[in-house]
């Protein structure tokens, strides 16, 4: 079993920052994969931005150049440093876990980030 806790969600002004910090637990050694997913009413969620045990990066498109993931693979943490938040990054963000075939994966339960403009 593998939980993760996710930390760091809250309210801030447009052009603002952001560090989401999300740790796993339980039986952590086969995980390869960790990322953050959103997803903001009405619509589907959304992978923001995922990283490899050996620091790979993936971001959408919406968020490069403003947010960065790294991780901690001693401490089993990750991390979104988000910048210059806008509006429509409005959202509850979701942390993932997988292994690297793919095989299984598991959420944390989300932390809500309001971005007012």
């Amino acid at each position: 079993q593998v939980q993760l806790v996710e930390s760091g969600g809250g309210l801030v002004q447009a052009g603002g920052s952001l560090r989401l910090a999300c740790a796993a637990s339980g039986t952590i050694f086969n995980i390869n994969t960790m990322g953050w997913y959103r997803q903001a009413p009405g619509k589907q969620r959304e992978l923001v931005a995922e990283v490899t045990r050996r620091a790979s990066t993936n971001y959408a498109d919406s968020v490069k150049g403003r947010f960065t993931i790294s991780r901690d693979n001693a401490l089993n943490t990750v991390y979104l440093q988000m910048n210059s938040l806008k509006p429509e990054d409005t959202a509850v963000y979701y942390c993932n876990a997988r292994n690297a075939r793919g095989d299984w994966a598991y959420w944390g339960q989300g932390t809500q980030v309001t971005v007012s403009s």
